[in-house]
Order: structure tokens, then sequence, then C-alpha cells
């Protein structure tokens, strides 16, 4: 082979090798940019943060609470939740292995009412303890993030309740679940996912129809659902007294808090007599000193109530009684009064001077029920007025109008005038 063609030869070999690296370079830039687009877009924000939103963090304003308080990251959590309040609150337990109030957030949405769920459909919101494992962990919601309830548990289905897929979750949207925003349930399911990692098996949610206080209860003394509500205070008033999360079980398909069986290895059932079991002396005694002490408020609160509707129910019937007797015929003069108020307008009439019978101006002046002020209650005043004056007359008929020392007679057929409703 010639020179020149051994020359032409090499430099072709050269060039096949120079734009091989080249190619190789490029591919190589090429998967690079790939790779790195496809980190990016992992690690994409959004307005809660970097990365997926499963494995991101508690935010920092709840980190400053935990390192106030003495926690650590991965310690336990429990949930509680109140209707009424519109509340939920996560506790967390400190150093000292105490419980103690970590957030309260403000739910978003909760369907149905207060008390419990009892069929499937009924878009009712749980009431009841729940214990929430990993397994019911939901990264994946298409409700931002979520975690099941776990309904219907041990008690619910003793009682033959039905339902499903009743969570905690964001999107702030409900049909039975109690809903968060997707800022809160974020940090929600961060410590409730942290608290796995630091080694809690399940964390208890607590779901009240509202606070378990004695003014809440006498509030709602009349619902149907008030024997559950009293079981369920009994569990509250466990970790009120306690700050510890109380081990629930069930039998004879009902709650049973902080209780050991007396012979070992004998189960609760939740449908089934329940075996012999015992709860802490201390705790038990604790508890019914409580109990003990809200019922008797209970009781107090009660009594008040009660004697308020009364005094709401007099004064209405008082008005009906007065709008029958004052009201107008098709004429223009006074209607009958009717039988309830026949003795009533007896006396008024009577009280009045024939020649003043004619309907002049009508004065209320009177007091509210209950109130310490006593005051003229009605009177049909004359153009000109007789020589006792109208309040002379009232004073005689009417048994709060009375001047000192006179005689009063009884109420039956005196109609009093209150000012205001009562408060």
């Amino acid at each position: 082979m010639a020179d020149w063609q051994c020359l032409a030869a090499d430099l072709k070999m050269r060039g096949q090798a120079i734009a091989g690296r080249m190619n190789g370079k490029r591919i190589r830039q090429l998967a690079g940019a790939i790779l790195v687009a496809g980190v990016l877009a992992g690690c994409q924000a959004d307005e809660l943060g970097y990365g997926p939103k499963a494995q991101r963090p508690v935010s920092a304003e709840v980190k400053r609470k935990m390192t106030d308080l003495n926690m650590s990251a991965t310690s336990p959590i429990m949930i509680r939740i109140y209707k009424q309040e519109n509340e939920l609150e996560v506790w967390k337990e400190a150093r000292n292995g105490r419980f103690e109030l970590l957030e309260s957030f403000e739910i978003c949405k909760w369907s149905g009412e207060l008390g419990p769920k009892f069929k499937e459909g009924d878009r009712q919101a749980p009431e009841g303890f729940y214990e929430i494992t990993p397994g019911l962990m939901n990264p994946n919601s298409s409700y931002h993030l979520a975690f099941n309830l776990g309904y219907p548990n041990k008690f619910d289905r003793a009682h033959g309740r039905t339902g499903s897929h009743l969570m905690v979750h964001g999107a702030c949207s409900s049909r039975g679940c109690y809903a968060m925003t997707d800022a809160q349930v974020q940090d929600i399911y961060a410590l409730a996912r942290d608290s796995f990692k630091g080694g809690q098996r399940a964390f208890q949610v607590q779901a009240f129809p509202f606070r378990m206080t004695p003014e809440n209860m006498a509030e709602h003394r009349d619902s149907e659902h008030m024997d559950f509500w009293r079981m369920l205070k009994v569990g509250y008033d466990h970790f009120e007294l306690t700050k510890v999360p109380p081990k629930i079980s069930v039998c004879e398909k009902k709650y049973v808090f902080d209780a050991t069986t007396l012979v070992e290895g004998v189960p609760f059932r939740a449908t089934a007599k329940c075996p012999e079991y015992e709860v802490p002396a201390r705790l038990q005694q604790l508890v019914q000193q409580k109990q003990s002490e809200d019922d008797k408020k209970f009781q107090q609160i009660v009594a008040r109530l009660d004697a308020r509707e009364e005094r709401q129910r007099r004064w209405e019937e008082r008005q009906s009684q007065i709008a029958n007797f004052l009201g107008g015929n098709d004429e223009g003069g006074l209607a009958q009064p009717s039988s309830d108020t026949a003795d009533a307008g007896s006396a008024v009439a009577a009280a009045v001077p024939e020649e003043t019978a004619a309907p002049g101006a009508i004065q209320a002046a009177s007091q509210r029920p209950g109130s310490a002020t006593t005051g003229v209650a009605t009177a049909f005043a004359p153009e000109t007025q007789s020589s006792d004056g109208v309040g002379g007359i009232i004073k005689r008929w009417l048994p709060f109008g009375g001047a000192r020392g006179e005689e009063t007679p009884s109420a039956t057929g005196s109609i009093a005038v209150p000012e205001a409703k009562p408060q």
C-alpha cells in the first residue's frame, strides 16, 4: 500500500475513534440530564414543602413546640377529637412519660351530628376509641394524606354497626370522615409516621361528641345517646387523671378501661360476659372521686337549666294569655277572652270604673320574670285619670303591683306582662 493510502486509512480510523468518543459523551450527557430531571421532579416543591408528601418532616412550628415541651421527635402520640368544639388535638409523650398537648387543629369538616355511627351510608362520623396501626396509614390518598380509623372496632361490631373507609384525611371534604386541610393533615400524618419509627405499634384516637365536662353533659341531658356518652366519659376521665392513654377492652358490649383479668390467659370478648378483672386501686379511687364531683356539679347545672326552662314556659304562657285578651276583634274593639283568661278579664274589667271602660292608652312597664325590681304591669288608662290614678287601680288588682302593706290578691285570674323575654 502506498504511503498516502496508509496515511488516509490512519486518519479515517482516528476520526471514527474521535466521533465515537463524542457520541459517548453526548449519550452520557443526555443520560445525566434525564437523571437530574427525574431527581428534580421528585423534589419538586409545592406549598407544603419538598419531596414525597408522605416523607416530609413536621413543620418548623411543631418542631419548636416539641423542643419546648421536652419531647422526642419519635415519641408516641394520641389523638382526641371533639365534634361540638370542632377540634382535633394531638397529644405526645414527653420525656417524663406523661402525654402533653402538642397541637390543636380546627377540624375543617365533619359530617352527621352528635352521636355514634350506626350503619354504612348514614354519613355519620364515628365516636369511640380506635387504635391506628401502620397498616391503616395511607400515603397515597387522593385526599392528600390519610389514615383509617379502623371503624367498626370490636365495640361497634358487637352492636351490629357497619361502615367502611372512615378516615382522618385532607382536602376538607367529608362524608362520614373527619376532614382537615392539607397542611394540617401533613403535620398529623408526619407525627404519626415518626411515632411508628420510634417503636409505637398503634396510636389511639378518642372521638367524642364534645369535651366530657359536667356543663356539656348537662346541656345534652335529654339526648338518646346519654348512656353511651357516660360510658365514653369513663375513658375520658382515665386519661384526664393519668395523662396516659387508657388500655381499651370490650366485653358485654361495653368499653372497659385499664382492666386486667384476674385469671391469666382469660381474654376479654366483646359479646361475652366480662371475666373477673381489676383496675389499679388508686386509679379506680381517683376516677370514682372525679365522677362523684362531676355528677354533683351536673345535678346543680341541670337544676338551674330546668328552672330557667320553667320560667321560660311560664313567660310564654302569660304572653299567650295577654295576646288572647288584648287582641282586637273584627269591629275594632276587644276580642272576647278565651276560657283560659276569662277570670283574668273579669278581674281587670271590674277594676276599671264604668265611665272609663272605653279603651285608651296601654302602658307596659313591668319587669322581666325573676327581676328584683317591680313595676306597673298593664292598665287601660282613660283620657282623664280618676282621683285614685291608674297606678292605684292596678296596684289593687295585680299581684306584683300592690303598694307596701296592701293586701295582694292571688295570682289566679291576674295577668303579668314581662318587659322582655328572659335570657
